[in-house]
């Protein structure tokens, strides 16, 4: 995936979680660690692996709120995005 393509789903992904904090359900503590990261899709500066990074973080919490339990497809989902995550941080 080239960066400009890791930057528009990093935005898209943005969204989702902007509508998921604008329910106000309490779950906005599950994207503390995506916001620490502190890599915003417009930081154009910032690499490509730390987009990476911050998408699989994101994407993890995101599977998180959607998620029934951890066998649920979003379960799964956020238990691939997690190791994804750490994968990624490595190669920061």
């Amino acid at each position: 995936m080239h960066k400009d393509e890791l930057l528009e789903l990093h935005e898209q992904m943005v969204d989702i979680m902007t509508h998921f904090e604008a329910q106000g359900d309490g779950k906005d503590e599950l994207f503390q660690q995506y916001h620490d990261l502190d890599v915003d899709p417009s930081d154009v500066h910032k690499s490509k692996s730390e987009h990476k990074h911050a998408v699989f973080v994101l994407g993890n919490a995101l599977a998180s709120v959607m998620s029934e339990d951890e066998f649920s497809s979003a379960g799964r989902i956020q238990k691939r995005m997690e190791e994804l995550a750490d994968d990624a941080e490595s190669k920061i």
